[in-house]
């Protein structure tokens, strides 16, 4: 009989230190600290009065935002550096401030240089409040070069360039 192996879960390193998403240094983002376990990602996000839109609701953007933000760590499971090409996201309940939300993503195809990636954002009981689909197009490193001294997130791009997916 065969032993089952648990994998602990692997905390990602933020896309920059200010990331709207994942930064730590940014007061007024989302703070995701983001976790790959297998060939998917997840965080737990909780949304507060910085992200409301309606009274004591998540602003639809600043759930958009932690969706685009974390189907960027789904690049460590394709292992190529991409951009978004296109967003989209299923409303299906509303999504309250001041409560926890796993929203887990993962790549579900890839066809050359396009990834295909959807991830369900899941509230307190196992509801799911949100369902996000999104198209990330293959760039190379110098995409993001060009646009400021890349730094850490420099060096996991290149890793990205010459390692590939898992």
């Amino acid at each position: 009989m065969s032993e089952i192996v648990r994998v602990e879960p692997e905390q990602l390193p933020p896309h920059t230190p200010t990331c709207m998403g994942c930064g730590p240094d940014n007061p007024n983002g989302l703070q995701m600290k983001v976790f790959r376990s297998g060939q998917q990602v997840y965080t737990d996000v909780v949304f507060d009065e910085r992200h409301a839109g309606a009274p004591g609701l998540a602003h639809g953007g600043a759930i958009a935002a932690a969706c685009d933000d974390l189907f960027g760590f789904t690049l460590w499971i394709a292992g190529a550096p991409a951009v978004t090409r296109n967003l989209a996201v299923d409303y299906l309940q509303p999504v309250p401030l001041r409560q926890p939300h796993r929203i887990t993503a993962h790549v579900h195809a890839r066809e050359g240089r396009s990834l295909h990636v959807s991830a369900t954002g899941t509230g307190e009981a196992g509801v799911v409040r949100f369902t996000a689909t999104a198209r990330f197009i293959a760039v190379d490193v110098e995409h993001f070069a060009a646009h400021g001294d890349l730094g850490a997130f420099g060096d996991m791009l290149k890793r990205f360039a010459e390692e590939g997916g898992d």
